[in-house]
C-alpha cells in the first residue's frame, strides 16, 4: 500500500487550496459578485460564496433570495438574452455605434 501513487497525499492534510475547482468557484463567484454590484443587486444576496463538494468539485452558494431579487435577477437575464449577448459576455448582434462607423 505504501508503494501506491496516493500513499504520498494524506487526505488529513488536504486543503481546499490544492484543488483547482476551488479556484474555478472563486474565480466564478468573484465574476458574479462584480456583475451584482453593478446591477445594484450585491446586498440581496448576502450568502454568496464558492465552495467545493464532497469530490473536490467547485460550486457557487447563492443562497436564498426574496421573490422581488428573483425576479429583478431574471429581468436582467431577459434584458441580457435580448441585448444578444451570449453566455461568454461577447455580442451576437451589431450594436448602435457599429452601425455609426464611419457617420463622423
Amino acid at each position: 500500500m505504501r508503494d501506491d501513487a496516493t500513499a504520498d497525499h494524506d487526505a488529513a492534510q488536504w486543503s481546499p487550496l490544492d484543488s483547482d475547482g476551488w479556484y474555478a468557484a472563486r474565480n466564478a463567484t468573484t465574476a458574479l459578485r462584480d456583475a451584482l454590484i453593478r446591477a445594484g443587486l450585491e446586498k440581496d444576496f448576502p450568502y454568496l460564496r464558492a465552495d467545493l463538494n464532497a469530490f473536490g468539485h467547485g460550486l457557487i452558494e447563492l443562497g436564498r433570495v426574496s421573490p422581488a431579487t428573483a425576479e429583478r435577477l431574471a429581468e436582467l437575464l431577459r434584458l441580457a438574452l435580448a441585448s444578444g449577448v451570449e453566455a461568454n459576455g461577447e455580442r451576437t448582434s451589431t450594436t448602435d455605434t457599429d452601425d455609426h462607423k464611419g457617420r463622423d
